[in-house]
């Protein structure tokens, strides 16, 4: 035996316990009695023992991988936020179940195909799936090919409300949309323009609801909607529309923090005072509604804990033998706060 490759029979010897106990402690099998699991891991510190992968996940039928698959290109991903926040909160709560994370992204057509065709191919055990088109092929594929997968916003797909045991963690976006119109309301503002996200989302769908139920309108006013995509860029053209459309207006209503600081850029070019001529909100805080000028109101999802709930879900959902007792998984909905900051 090798000092620098302890084995199972290694460690049980260390430990005082059979070579069973040893295995089923590494490979996260239930029935071990919490002093002898304390026991087994002390020693597998002690010993350095790092278990083989490949003879684990022939026992265990685990790869010890998690695919997370984000519905975006890669320079959307990297320029947000929003993602960072949500795959470190997915990454942590990984990490401490000694889980890896692989990322996938849906850079350009047909990647749909083979992130397909890499998931059903065994490399995961399950997926996380987020920033999903309601025309999104990759939870069909999933399903087809029996992975546990728990989804980032509400799903949108026809029918998905009926589906039972669908899994999925959310902010309430249309009570959070609601609380920033009614607060531009109560400022005494009355030509509140929406800047809206893509609508084949649901987060952006929720979010436009939520403006119209502040209002008392079923529909928008077309002179005061325009249509972003959840980028800076997106909301500095939407805003420009906005004033060609409506210059009268007195606040717009940005889907997300991105979009805001893109139409403030728009307002500043303009020669409009926020909020003396235009009051805006947005919705996220995170770093964007930091560096804002002026600081942005906005509504706050906490993203990093919704990331972390997702990853905990299919972690359960994963689990062989829960705890009895323990109550099934179920879809997560988090509150949604409004932060008041100068820009309205």
């Amino acid at each position: 035996m090798s000092a620098h490759h302890p084995t199972l029979e290694a460690v049980a010897a260390h430990a005082g316990v059979s070579r069973a106990t040893v295995s089923r402690v590494v490979n996260g099998t239930p029935g071990v009695r919490a002093e002898l699991r304390e026991r087994v891991r002390r020693s597998v510190a002690a010993l350095g023992y790092v278990p083989n992968s490949a003879a684990r996940s022939l026992v265990t039928r685990r790869t010890g991988a998690v695919g997370v698959v984000i519905a975006e290109p890669e320079a959307r991903v990297f320029a947000d936020p929003f993602f960072a926040q949500q795959l470190r909160g997915i990454g942590r709560e990984l990490a401490a179940h000694d889980t890896q994370l692989l990322l996938m992204l849906v850079e350009r057509p047909g990647d749909d195909d083979r992130i397909g065709r890499y998931l059903a191919g065994g490399h995961v055990d399950g997926v996380l799936m987020f920033s999903l088109h309601n025309d999104e092929p990759l939870p069909a594929l999933a399903r087809s090919c029996g992975l546990p997968t728990v989804f980032g916003g509400r799903p949108g797909w026809p029918g998905a409300e009926r589906e039972t045991g669908l899994l999925y963690v959310d902010t309430d976006n249309r009570d959070g949309a609601r609380q920033a119109a009614e607060h531009l309301l109560a400022r005494g503002r009355r030509r509140i323009a929406v800047i809206t996200g893509p609508l084949d989302q649901t987060a952006a769908q929720d979010r436009l609801a939520g403006y119209l139920d502040a209002l008392g309108r079923t529909a928008p006013d077309p002179a005061l909607l325009a249509h972003g995509d959840f980028t800076a860029e997106g909301g500095e053209a939407a805003m420009a529309r906005l004033l060609e459309s409506s210059p009268d207006l007195d606040a717009v209503f940005a889907g997300n923090d991105l979009m805001a600081t893109g139409a403030l850029r728009t307002l500043r070019r303009h020669g409009l005072r926020v909020p003396r001529d235009v009051a805006v909100a947005g919705y996220d805080d995170l770093e964007p509604a930091a560096w804002a000028e002026p600081a942005l109101t906005t509504v706050r999802q906490d993203v990093q804990l919704m990331g972390r709930l997702m990853a905990e879900l299919l972690l359960r959902r994963l689990t062989p033998a829960p705890e009895a007792g323990t109550a099934p998984p179920a879809p997560v909905i988090t509150p949604a706060e409004l932060v008041v900051r100068a820009s309205t």
